[in-house]
């Protein structure tokens, strides 16, 4: 298995592991009678958190940015970018079409999945001039 493939395969397996967490908080959130849009925020959140560590310990070996600090801003903000797409999609698979939210969150997941692993595995987590390696 390539390094890329195995990258991907565990960046997917932490998605997964990240979405079933926003997923349970955000269907919690809306049991309680938390809005559509807060209920995708707590829940992208905590999965923001999960995927961040899950990333950079089990995931990643090359680092693109030495501090940390900044690396976690970047995979935030490539996080928050995901989360407005994902908040225009439930609105438009919600709001708009008729489905169901649980059925549009899912379904946003996959395109949003691939929007941020692209992204941050090319300005996070590619090996360049001056980068950092860490051993497993």
């Amino acid at each position: 298995m390539t390094a890329k493939l195995r990258e991907f395969l565990l960046y997917l397996a932490a998605s997964a592991a990240a979405l079933a967490l926003d997923s349970s908080v955000f269907f919690v959130s809306l049991r309680l009678g938390v809005n559509l849009a807060l209920a995708a925020c707590l829940g992208f959140s905590l999965g923001l958190m999960l995927i961040y560590i899950l990333s950079t310990r089990h995931v990643f070996s090359q680092h693109s940015l030495a501090d940390r600090r900044g690396e976690f801003a970047l995979f935030a903000l490539i996080g928050v970018a995901g989360l407005l797409l994902t908040e225009a999609l439930l609105w438009l698979l919600v709001k708009q079409l008729g489905v169901a939210p649980l059925t549009a969150k899912f379904t946003s997941a996959c395109g949003v999945f691939l929007f941020n692993f692209v992204l941050r595995k090319t300005l996070l987590f590619t090996a360049h001039r001056g980068a950092l390696s860490t051993s497993r």
